[in-house]
């Protein structure tokens, strides 16, 4: 798969600067951390909920994409910017495009659920749908942006992304700033988890950064465990938003440094953590969205915790509705 070339990597002071410096807030909000007061019962430990699905995109990934596309130069958003994404990082591209007054392209796979192509259009985002996966797409992506002369807006292998992303870990801190045991982030490339983790470790190492993964869609635990990325051959599309077939370059290599240990969770546990969430928000979340939820109660069954407190990112709300039957 071709690579885009990104930046030289960073430091963990240099992400903690870049974090603290990220220009998120002219499209993103800070997201509320709730108490999930029925899981909490249930479980026996305090769960809280980071409510990345109340952005204005349903979903973290607008912090990443406007980061990196606000430091750009004029000429490069004149002449426009394209990404390669299952959805909810086109919707964030979008979105900035829209308020830098850049013009999109979004290549998506075509497996891509309706309602997110949908959206898509509906900010301004020229849509071209290609493959199967989201590597497909993004082979697509980088012929596209060589033939118009794009500027390539990279879903998470970027240190703008990242850091863009990792305002998720601040805000945290901030709001929860007692004991806090673990947090839990889902990761498909890994900007999520390598900007928050990052973060985390730099402000308070004694959190754990826990990394989620769906038990058919693992690149990022089995590239850690051989100590390079792995390319899967295939990967499950029920968390069509993590659904990626290799991590990035520096996301691995900062995963590896800030993720204290790997969960992976199966359809199941998602279905029924998509179902704990709508108990406790009346909110449904997409499955990649839920899968941190599912994380925390499986940790807990395994390690027989209690008292404890646990930071769960819903990543996103865009749910196919036909999807629900599941």
């Amino acid at each position: 798969m071709p690579t885009s070339r990104a930046p030289a990597p960073l430091s963990a002071t240099d992400y903690l600067k870049q974090v603290l410096t990220a220009r998120v807030y002219d499209v993103a909000i800070e997201s509320d951390l709730e108490s999930a007061r029925t899981l909490s019962r249930r479980l026996h430990n305090r769960i809280y909920l980071k409510r990345e699905d109340q952005q204005p995109v349903f979903s973290f990934k607008l912090r990443g994409a406007y980061n990196k596309m606000a430091h750009l130069s004029p000429e490069q958003l004149k002449a426009g910017v394209i990404c390669a994404s299952a959805g909810n990082h086109a919707q964030g591209v979008a979105l900035a495009a829209h308020k830098l007054s850049s013009r999109a392209v979004i290549v998506m796979p075509t497996t891509t659920p309706q309602v997110k192509v949908d959206a898509v259009k509906a900010l301004g985002g020229e849509v071209v749908l290609a493959g199967d996966s989201y590597s497909d797409a993004y082979g697509h992506a980088v012929q596209l942006q060589a033939e118009q002369g794009l500027t390539f807006i990279h879903p998470f292998d970027d240190p703008l992304v990242i850091a863009g992303q990792g305002t998720i870990g601040m805000e945290i801190l901030r709001q929860h700033q007692g004991p806090l045991a673990a947090v839990f982030l889902a990761i498909g490339g890994g900007g999520l988890i390598s900007g928050v983790g990052a973060y985390i470790k730099a402000v308070r190492p004694d959190v754990k950064v826990i990394g989620v993964q769906m038990a058919d869609s693992s690149a990022m635990a089995q590239s850690v465990a051989q100590g390079q990325r792995v390319t899967l051959t295939d990967v499950g599309l029920f968390a069509d938003g993590t659904a990626v077939k290799q991590v990035g370059e520096e996301t691995f290599r900062v995963a590896t440094e800030v993720v204290d240990e790997f969960v992976t969770v199966d359809t199941d546990a998602v279905c029924a953590a998509i179902k704990d969430v709508f108990i406790d928000t009346r909110s449904i979340v997409e499955p990649s969205g839920a899968m941190a939820v599912a994380a925390v109660k499986q940790y807990v069954a395994t390690h027989k915790t209690k008292g404890e407190s646990y930071v769960a990112v819903l990543s996103g709300a865009n749910m196919n509705f036909d999807r629900l039957r599941f």
